[in-house]
């Protein structure tokens, strides 16, 4: 490996925006590591994509809901830099693994709202303060936040919320790792086509065109718009940004 190298962790990434994140980091000569919940079949055919294209990545299975797993889950990631590119830490975190909900306020269960905050706040908390060791001193950490943490649309209380969270959690990181010039920022992203909450943007027409008529430039959003935003981030181009949140939404909701 050469000693210019470098490596992300990208979680959820074999579907939607994790995918594309992966692909685009690739295609800049960003190594992966990535990782999936339970689409392993698709986690292995991206790491086979990448490996065709002369890079490298490893795909690790990963519940970021279940804070018990992390312990293992960090042995595997020093397992995998070792083995793999013969080395004890990587560069950047992308906190990416999510899934939605929709439900009213009044009718959120106790069990919806401790999923939403299991998976968006609890495990990247924790999760990032297990790997703190691994990743590099100058590195960069990006968490995934929503563009409903500023604009609301019924039905998205708790998922909100949690966004919410990470988006001061994001400060707080980049207050705290300064010392170790780690850059934290947060990419809040809105309504885009991939399967994500049961892929309603992209299958229901009339979803779709209500938020491309919401969003000035006139459609929704694609993976493509928010895995370049994100590859862009962690270029040396943008190493001073730090302890933001930066909306990727072609204007929704302004």
């Amino acid at each position: 490996m050469t000693s210019n190298t470098k490596i992300a962790l990208v979680t959820g990434a074999s579907r939607g925006l994790g995918k594309n994140t992966a692909l685009t980091l690739a295609k800049k000569e960003i190594n992966v590591i990535l990782t999936y919940h339970s689409r392993e079949a698709e986690a292995n055919s991206i790491v086979s994509t990448i490996a065709e294209t002369g890079g490298k990545a490893v795909a690790l299975q990963l519940d970021t809901g279940n804070t018990k797993t992390f312990d293992g889950f960090v042995v595997q990631v020093k397992q995998a830099l070792q083995e793999k590119w013969q080395t004890e830490q990587f560069d950047f975190l992308v906190n990416n693994a999510g899934t939605g909900i929709y439900a009213p306020f009044a009718g959120t269960t106790e069990e919806d709202f401790d999923r939403m905050m299991n998976i968006h706040v609890k495990g990247v908390f924790f999760l990032t303060q297990k790997l703190l060791p691994l990743i590099k001193d100058g590195g960069r950490i990006i968490n995934l936040s929503t563009g409903l943490a500023r604009s609301t649309l019924p039905g998205y209380a708790a998922y909100a919320s949690a966004k919410g969270a990470i988006e001061v959690l994001t400060r707080y990181l980049a207050k705290e790792l300064g010392e170790r010039q780690i850059a934290v920022n947060a990419i809040a992203f809105t309504a885009i086509e991939t399967d994500f909450g049961g892929g309603a943007v992209r299958d229901n027409p009339e979803i779709n065109s209500f938020i491309a008529s919401q969003t000035a430039l006139g459609r929704v959003g694609m993976p493509d718009d928010i895995g370049g935003a994100i590859a862009s981030l962690l270029s040396e181009d943008n190493k001073w940004v730090n302890a933001q949140r930066i909306e990727v939404s072609g204007g929704q909701f302004l």
